[in-house]
């Protein structure tokens, strides 16, 4: 039985959703990728000690400086830190909490779509399973011949959506948690240096 992949595609409307799922899945993917690329932590211990030597000498505005040289999610608290220094401890605290927050929503940004495609995509695939067999079993009621070999044929193709969705799901699913790790990571960091950088403005 010759199984033709480029015809059931053309006539099977879910492998054509799913396709598209797994167009999206690698565009947000890539981006996400190239996201936390720029994100990683490079020499932050480095940066959190230069801050600290310039705070001891009272340089604040070359501690700003310093934290906004680099673009990381690190970087970027620091120097929101820097610019409200003069609030009291209990306040710069929480301030530092909904900013840590709102770099925690620019890290899980679009990392729904990575999860959805990968829920949704075997549920995809296997209701174009379920149209295939039906359709399967149809064209061997309206033929009255053929036998087994037309409905095998029928359900072999039906079972390429299935496959289809497995394919889309896995690594989405794969990527999803990859980025949710890194996410979770990051942000301990956050809240890590976060209480470190508030003990160091309140005793320079």
């Amino acid at each position: 039985m010759n199984l033709n992949i480029l015809a059931v595609f053309k006539d099977s409307f879910t492998l054509a959703i799913l396709l598209f799922c797994s167009l999206l899945s690698f565009t947000f993917a890539f981006e996400r990728w190239f996201y936390f690329r720029k994100a990683r932590q490079k020499k932050i211990d480095e940066l959190l000690a230069h801050v600290s030597g310039l705070l001891k000498e009272g340089k604040i505005d070359e501690a700003k400086r310093a934290a906004g040289k680099m673009d990381t999610p690190l970087s970027r608290l620091f120097h929101y830190a820097l610019e409200h220094r003069h609030m009291g401890r209990k306040d710069l605290e929480e301030l530092l909490a909904t900013k840590r927050q709102e770099e925690r929503l620019m890290l899980e940004r679009n990392l729904g779509v990575l999860g959805t495609m990968g829920n949704i995509a075997p549920f995809i695939g296997l209701f174009g399973t379920v149209v295939g067999i039906i359709k399967a079993f149809r064209d061997l009621a309206l033929s009255g011949t053929g036998g087994p070999a037309v409905v095998a044929k029928g359900i072999a193709e039906a079972l390429v959506a299935t496959a289809g969705g497995l394919a889309v799901a896995i690594p989405a699913v794969i990527i999803y948690n990859y980025f949710m790790r890194k996410t979770k990571v990051i942000s301990s960091e956050l809240e890590i240096f976060s209480a470190r950088l508030v003990i160091m403005l309140e005793a320079k």
